[in-house]
C-alpha cells in the first residue's frame, strides 16, 4: 500500500513539474503553420524540439513569437533543433514553421513543445512519520529520473531522425538506379533497332545495285 501510495505521488510530481505535447505535422508547399502553448505565469522553463524527417532538403523556416509579437527565436533553412528558454511573460507563445520557400516539396516535421514547472515550492505530499530529509531526498532522485529520461527522449529522437533521412536517401537512390537501368535498357533496344535498320538497308542497297 506503501508504494502504491509513493508511486502515485510521483506521477502527480512528474505530471506537475511538466506538460509537453509532441506531434507529427505534414508541412504543405507554400505553408505557413504555427502552433500555441500557454504558459500561465512567468520564470516557466519551455522546451521547443523540431526535426525535418522526409521531404525537400530536409530543411525548414521556424520562428518563436512571444506576448507582444516579440520574437524570441528564429532561423531559416534549419533541418532540426533543439531549445530551451525561460517565458519571461505569461500569454500564448507562438511556435510557427514556414515552407513558402518550397515550389512543390512537402515536408514531414515532428516537434514537442513542452512547459516546465522548475519551481522549488513544489513539494510531494507528505505522510505522517516521513522526514524532510527523505522526502528531499526523493525529490531530487524524481529530479534525477526526470533528467535522464529527457536525455534518453532527445536522443531517441536524434537516432529517429537520422533513420528516416537516411532511409529517404536509400530510396532516392533506388529510385535513381532504376530510372537509369530504364533508360539504359531503352537506350540499347534502340541502338540494337538502329543497327538492324542500318544493316538491312546497306543489303538492299546492294541488291538493287546488282540488278
Amino acid at each position: 500500500m506503501r508504494l502504491r501510495l509513493i508511486l502515485i505521488s510521483l506521477l502527480g510530481y512528474v505530471c506537475y513539474l511538466s506538460s509537453a505535447t509532441a506531434l507529427t505535422y505534414k508541412l504543405h508547399a507554400h505553408e505557413f503553420a504555427c502552433f500555441f502553448a500557454h504558459p500561465q505565469e512567468k520564470g516557466l522553463k519551455l522546451a521547443f524540439y523540431f526535426a525535418v524527417q522526409s521531404g525537400g532538403s530536409f530543411d525548414v523556416d521556424f520562428s518563436v513569437v512571444g506576448p507582444n509579437e516579440k520574437t524570441i527565436l528564429e532561423g531559416t533553412k534549419e533541418r532540426q533543433g533543439d531549445y530551451v528558454f525561460t517565458a519571461k511573460e505569461s500569454g500564448e507563445y507562438r511556435f510557427c514553421f514556414n515552407n513558402e520557400m518550397s515550389t512543390f516539396a512537402e515536408k514531414m516535421v515532428d516537434f514537442e513543445i513542452s512547459v516546465e514547472n522548475e519551481s522549488k515550492d513544489a513539494k510531494l505530499p507528505s505522510k505522517q512519520g516521513t522526514s524532510p530529509e527523505q522526502t528531499s531526498a526523493l525529490e531530487e532522485s524524481i529530479l534525477k529520473v526526470s533528467r535522464d529520461l529527457s536525455t534518453i527522449n532527445r536522443n531517441q529522437k536524434y537516432f529517429r531522425t537520422r533513420e528516416n533521412r537516411n532511409m529517404s536517401t536509400v530510396k532516392s537512390t533506388e529510385n535513381r538506379i532504376f530510372n537509369f537501368s530504364v533508360m539504359e535498357s531503352l537506350l540499347m533496344i534502340s541502338m540494337a533497332g538502329l543497327q538492324v535498320f542500318i544493316v538491312r538497308f546497306f543489303f538492299q542497297g546492294a541488291r538493287k545495285g546488282y540488278v
